[in-house]
């Protein structure tokens, strides 16, 4: 049991460091365009950084899902590639159909993917709407 959980956390805090440091790099990138997304016409451009943000934001969950599936394929609890990566995406979005398990001995790792993916939800949820709001506070003048 302590085992599942330290290698839980471990993969969770995985996750939050790749999101943190590539959101970091993100927001640098943001910085140096500051000045063209003021500039007019100010929809398409907000809708430009929305879609980079978006994408961002895709690729961050994409990210944690191999590094869930990594982890299931090394300790060898699913029989191929595919069906660790399905249930990594599975849980991670707490979505749980229940067709593929982990066995009984490594159980618990599917509730520390499910949680990890509502964390990651909600932290990539607030970096989008902040990011958002930051643009369209700078295409409007206030800081």
């Amino acid at each position: 049991m302590l085992e599942q959980l330290v290698l839980g956390a471990v993969l969770t805090l995985a996750t939050v460091l790749v999101v943190a440091m590539s959101w970091w790099a993100l927001e640098a990138a943001l910085l140096r365009l500051h000045a063209w997304t003021v500039r007019p016409p100010l929809g398409p451009r907000l809708i430009s950084v929305l879609v980079l943000v978006l994408t961002w934001t895709l690729c961050m969950i994409a990210a944690a899902v191999w590094l869930w599936t990594v982890a299931f394929h090394r300790l060898g609890v699913f029989a191929n590639v595919e069906e660790a990566t399905y249930f990594a995406l599975v849980s991670f979005t707490t979505l749980g159909f229940g067709d593929i398990l982990l066995p009984l001995e490594w159980r618990l790792l599917g509730g520390v993917a499910a949680a990890n993916g509502l964390l990651l939800f909600g932290l990539l949820t607030a970096i989008l709407v902040e990011t958002i709001r930051g643009v369209r506070l700078n295409q409007r003048g206030r800081k």
